[in-house]
């Protein structure tokens, strides 16, 4: 049986290798692959393996980007750290899924099932692939902004922002030098083009950048004030509602 491993983390690839060759005496490992430009080049250039075993993620892109590629009759078991990953890879038509770090009696279990199987033919759906890849994507987030210094148009780097709000019907961006600009965008807008690892609407009217907080109090009514850099002229509290995700935010 021939078997083909896509996988960046060496360590993963050496063991799985390990493992199958130590147990299965009938398999063989025709190729251990690291990228999925190095994956499909082999798949174009050489005859299919019995079986994939691949990792989801890879260093230049998702697997199932592969499916694009490269025409794929083989049955595949996925390898993924994460488990929403591996739900949706039963999609299409894995045979089995191996959550990392890789348990060897999962392994053995997800063999057998390609043996109980071998034979049937595999048949990937490609509409099914394309949405995964879509919705699987690291979403993208604004890099910069224009803005409007009365006649002229100029642009700050999304890095620069320390917080944005709404003030007078008008939305303003606060820069690291102190200086605020006005954008055309509104605050709900804004909280879909900035990543929400580094900021957090806090209210109606604010978006706070995390590095940009200095101090946390208590406030009333369970809420919360914090100060920000450059933020001297507004009070900027927590609303009641948001206390909870503001925390979990905080440490995640």
């Amino acid at each position: 049986m021939r078997v083909l491993i896509i996988e960046d983390e060496q360590m993963s690839a050496h063991l799985l290798q390990d493992v199958l060759m130590d147990t299965y005496p009938e398999i063989e490992v025709v190729g251990k692959l690291a990228s999925l430009s190095a994956a499909a080049k082999w798949l174009k250039e050489n005859e299919e393996p019995d079986l994939i075993f691949m990792d989801i993620e890879l260093p230049d892109g998702l697997s199932f980007d592969l499916f694009r590629q490269v025409e794929i009759k083989t049955p595949v078991i996925f390898i993924t750290a994460f488990d929403q990953y591996a739900l949706k890879a039963f999609k299409v038509n894995s045979i089995d899924y191996l959550l990392k770090p890789i348990d060897v009696e999962e392994l053995h279990k997800a063999v057998k099932k390609y043996k109980d199987l071998r034979g049937n033919r595999v048949r990937y759906d490609n509409a099914v692939i394309e949405k995964l890849i879509r919705s699987l994507a690291k979403p993208s987030y604004k890099e910069r902004f224009m803005v409007k210094a009365g006649q002229n148009l100029n642009y700050v780097q999304t890095s620069e922002v320390l917080y944005a709000y709404a003030e007078d019907g008008l939305v303003f961006l606060m820069a690291q030098d102190g200086k605020r600009h006005h954008i055309d965008h509104k605050i709900e807008e804004l909280q879909t083009m900035l990543n929400p690892t580094d900021f957090f609407r806090v209210n109606r009217k604010f978006l706070v950048r995390i590095s940009a907080i200095q101090k946390i109090y208590t406030w009333f009514n369970s809420r919360l004030k914090i100060d920000v850099l450059h933020g001297d002229d507004h009070e900027i509290i927590v609303s009641r509602e948001r206390v909870s995700d503001f925390k979990d935010w905080l440490g995640q």
